[in-house]
């Protein structure tokens, strides 16, 4: 596996307690540093050209991004840019491409490490931290260059609005989320299943506040992973949000360390099976958690196998099984498998 990070992230600067902060910029820096000790490739990015931002991106906001570059401004409540938040943004997008293209072209794995992170900017608008919608562009530009068949899976604790919005019609890209619900943004239902060529190709498997690693468990082996594999992706791209940690302040999940490399590792798995998977960072706002992960992640995605669940002590509870009805009811009609 090959990592894409540079220390250059930490120039998006937001106000003072803002969760989105540059010291994340610091923990990835680190687990970078210690990848790069043990013999690992750490990339230096490379900025997204404006044609590839505008593959998901309208040209008139992107030119409202750039007119934006002399001076800080808020954007919304929650989103933020300093005078130098596009040139950082569009490293992060360019990173999620070369993740990508490294994955494709060596069927080698990838991993962006990147900030500000992306899943809720949306084709005209900024939103939720994220300015560019980072995994979505890595996406639309691999469909491009000819692959049929791109995954992206969301295990961030949000519900990645912008990525859904992006491919809501089209069947070439799948989109899977897996997210507190109700909560920001508010979407991301169960019936949101997509519209036109690309019904069945948005799968929503919302889960009630509060789920374990047992109930994430649960809804990837009977939902998740079985449409991943039908489905049978050249590309898995894995939104990678580490806030459904049990640790982290903006959520209510109870998701552990290891629960995280599981659901990494399964997804994996399946990636593997078919082609290839590229991950880019998400949320994950606890600093001794995101880095925990992030090492989790880094040997799930390397190593093989992974420890098995221990079922005596991890039972999944009613917020696993009512995810799993709710997703099964809506995604029955166009998959076999589950």
């Amino acid at each position: 596996m090959v990592i894409v990070s540079s220390p250059k992230f930490e120039q998006h600067v937001t106000p003072p307690g803002h969760p989105e902060r540059p010291e994340r910029a610091h923990t990835f820096d680190a687990v970078a540093s210690r990848w790069a000790a043990s013999g690992g490739t750490v990339l230096p990015p490379r900025p997204a050209t404006l044609d590839e931002l505008a593959t998901v991106h309208d040209v008139s906001y992107l030119e409202q991004i750039v007119g934006l570059a002399a001076r800080p401004a808020m954007l919304d409540t929650d989103t933020f840019v300093s005078p130098d938040s596009n040139e950082v943004a569009r490293l992060a997008a360019g990173a999620a491409i070369q993740a990508a293209e490294h994955a494709v072209a060596t069927r080698e794995p990838a991993f962006a490490l990147v900030r500000p992170p992306g899943h809720h900017a949306e084709r005209d608008r900024a939103m939720g931290f994220c300015l560019y919608n980072n995994i979505a562009i890595a996406a639309a530009v691999m469909i491009g260059r000819g692959l049929r068949r791109v995954a992206i899976v969301d295990i961030d604790v949000h519900h990645g609005n912008g990525t859904q919005a992006m491919f809501y019609s089209r069947p070439d890209v799948l989109y899977i989320s897996t997210h507190q619900h109700p909560f920001y943004p508010g979407t991301g239902d169960a019936p949101e299943v997509g519209s036109g060529a690309g019904r069945g190709f948005t799968v929503n498997v919302p889960m009630a506040a509060g789920a374990t690693d047992a109930d994430y468990d649960m809804v990837h082996s009977a939902i998740v992973l079985p449409i991943l594999d039908e489905f049978k992706p050249e590309l898995t791209l894995i939104s990678a949000g580490y806030d459904a940690h049990e640790r982290d302040p903006l959520a209510s999940m109870r998701m552990t360390t290891e629960g995280y490399g599981r659901t990494v590792h399964g997804l994996r798995r399946v990636g593997a099976r078919h082609g290839t998977v590229a991950l880019v960072t998400e949320g994950g706002y606890e600093l001794t958690a995101l880095a925990a992960c992030l090492e989790a992640t880094f040997k799930a995605m390397t190593t093989d196998p992974h420890p098995p669940i221990d079922h005596q002590s991890s039972v999944a509870g009613s917020r696993g099984e009512r995810a799993v009805q709710a997703a099964h009811d809506a995604q029955r009609p166009y998959w076999r498998g589950i």
